[in-house]
């Protein structure tokens, strides 16, 4: 009877071990969404089912140089961290990017932010940026479009410069200034009409008579 009822008792708990294995995993497969207060990485990659890259979080150590198709390009000059959108293959279309630092001298470098999105196909057609650094200073959204070259033209420049005046520009397929309306750190405004080689062939100032 007693190697009887060890035997029922290892039955019992094989049975027992299996049914909380059973149960264990069917609710981790079912129930895939986990919470938690605080995450500390260094890096997110998002990915679709079949693995194709749609997004990446990173520091400025682990960002990634441009990534086309699914192959990452050389290593490329990026001392920023953020965030890169991908599209449906993979390629680089966007992202959000930010940082800044004092160099040796102390010099303040790399310091600003940048929101942008790709033409597919194509470099950057929309970006916020805004950089305040020993080498640039400007803020502002700037529209461009390609119209079948391979140099990106700017075609709307809506912002602050680095003498501190406030610009609209508007620019021809050629990205040629062609209307400048803007406003001097002194509170002058004015209104230029450009031709086609970047001279101005008329101003409006506020004292003109209509």
């Amino acid at each position: 009877m007693k190697i009887i009822s060890q035997q029922v008792l290892l039955i019992y708990s094989a049975v027992l071990s299996t049914i909380f294995a059973v149960v264990v995993l069917t609710g981790a497969k079912s129930d895939r969404k986990q919470m938690f207060d605080e995450i500390r990485v260094h890096r997110i990659d998002i990915v679709e089912p079949n693995g194709t890259l749609r997004m990446v979080i990173s520091d400025k150590d682990r960002l990634p140089g441009v990534i086309i198709g699914g192959k990452e390009l050389p290593p490329s000059d990026r001392p920023q961290a953020g965030m890169l959108f991908y599209n449906d293959e993979g390629t680089e279309n966007g992202g959000l990017i930010f940082g800044g630092h004092r160099n040796e001298k102390g010099e303040v470098v790399d310091s600003g932010g940048s929101l942008s999105f790709d033409k597919y196909g194509a470099n950057q057609i929309v970006q916020l940026a805004g950089v305040d650094d020993k080498d640039n200073h400007f803020a502002g959204l700037d529209v461009s479009d390609y119209s079948g070259r391979k140099n990106r033209d700017r075609r709307v420049w809506v912002g602050r410069t680095d003498d501190g005046t406030a610009t609209v520009s508007l620019m021809g397929a050629d990205g040629r200034k062609r209307i400048v309306m803007q406003v001097t750190a002194d509170g002058t405004p004015s209104l230029m009409f450009l031709d086609g080689y970047g001279h101005v062939v008329r101003r409006l100032l506020p004292t003109d008579k209509p």
